[in-house]
């Protein structure tokens, strides 16, 4: 009997100790709440002298940016620093990272189209390069007014690509990036059917190019059988203004019996998918051309 109220004082004893542990769960000791408080307050605190040093950061960042940006447009004389504080060197170097910054993110807002600012900031000029095949060919300026409305006051864009009707149709006023894509796609289509024209010229001298327009959108060529000797006249339409490849090819020749054989057909299609100085040599290791 003894043992056995032993046994049960011993199991109140450890009832007792786990309830006491679990009050001390649910309760949270009030030092410990108050350690928290406190770190909380000089977190605070820190973030506070932290956000203070980066506004004065900023507001000498743009005092910089303005004095600058007076300099390059020559309106203002720059503002006197030390020149040997090291702060002021720092400040500085800190002003044109941020300006070149800028400078970089209006770059990839506009597509990557090169663009300066003229008459102190009232306009800008933009550039538009044309390339085929890897060669750098003309590059075309546009100065446009910024106020009161963006408009395209100077250029040196062809009187033959519809300048006016590109800008209407892109929304210029809302959307300048897709204008100047439309504008890139035209140009360089343009750029690559007169460079393939002029490398028809320099390389296949036994054609002869019968006609072609400004716009290089219209091309006929004259062609002369090995064989029979005999003359075709090719007509290359090139109706798709921002495409560097012939919607149509039509023949004319007065042997029929050449034009219906199956070699013909195929230099159709070929003229039609691949550029055109390189379509002609094709057609000379052929044998079907002169």
């Amino acid at each position: 009997m003894e043992g056995a109220s032993t046994k049960g004082g011993v199991l109140s004893l450890l009832s007792l100790l786990e309830v006491q542990a679990r009050s001390r769960r649910h309760v949270p000791p009030q030092r410990s709440r108050v350690k928290e408080l406190r770190a909380e307050a000089e977190a605070l605190r820190v973030r506070r002298e932290q956000l203070k040093t980066e506004i004065q950061t900023h507001q000498s960042l743009q005092g910089l940016r303005t004095s600058l940006d007076k300099q390059s447009t020559h309106e203002e004389e720059e503002e006197e620093m030390d020149e040997d504080s090291e702060n002021s060197q720092l400040l500085k170097l800190m002003a044109r990272h941020t300006q070149v910054k800028d400078l970089l993110l209006a770059h990839h807002l506009i597509g990557g189209y090169d663009i300066v600012k003229t008459r102190h900031g009232k306009g800008v000029c933009v550039s538009v390069a044309t390339a085929y095949e890897g060669v750098c060919l003309e590059t075309y300026n546009l100065e446009m007014d910024l106020k009161p409305t963006l408009r395209i006051c100077r250029h040196n864009v062809p009187p033959f690509i519809p300048l006016s009707g590109l800008a209407e149709q892109s929304d210029m006023q809302t959307d300048i990036r897709a204008f100047l894509d439309t504008l890139s796609q035209h140009l360089n289509a343009f750029a690559g059917r007169k460079q393939q024209l002029k490398l028809v010229k320099e390389q296949h001298k036994t054609i002869e190019v019968m006609e072609s327009n400004a716009l290089c959108s219209i091309l006929v060529l004259m062609f002369t059988v090995p064989k029979t000797k005999a003359a075709i006249l090719c007509t290359l339409d090139y109706s798709d203004h921002t495409a560097c490849l012939p919607a149509r090819v039509q023949f004319e020749c007065d042997v029929k019996e050449i034009l219906e054989s199956s070699e013909w057909r195929k230099n159709c299609g070929l003229l039609m998918e691949t550029p055109l100085h390189k379509a002609l040599m094709t057609m000379k290791k052929m044998g079907n051309i002169i």
